[in-house]
């Protein structure tokens, strides 16, 4: 049995200007609901389609943990750690598997 993983994600519009943290169980399929638009909601109103940073938990508690202390975060510091996985801000959902 495949063990379940988690994931806290940051999504970005092209600009680079509004950004939207969230935590699912399934990135590569969270994310392509985001770049269809198929769900209402913040990412589809602000055209938030670009991946720029994700981290992988072992529990959904741990990630949602993380989730909400980066919504915490100013601004800067969110773009600093991002920058230390993806540093030109490149959309990241070309390398899900």
């Amino acid at each position: 049995m495949q063990e379940k993983h988690y994931c806290v994600y940051v999504m970005m519009n092209k600009w680079n200007t509004t950004s939207y943290i969230g935590v699912t169980s399934n990135l590569s399929a969270r994310i392509w609901q985001h770049q269809q638009k198929v769900v209402e909601g913040f990412t589809k109103k602000y055209n938030l389609n670009k991946l720029v940073f994700y981290e992988i938990f072992d529990d959904a508690l741990t990630a949602i943990a993380r989730e909400k202390q980066l919504k915490r975060w100013s601004r800067s510091k969110k773009i600093a750690l991002i920058k230390t996985m993806n540093p030109t801000l490149d959309d990241l959902s070309k390398t899900l598997v």
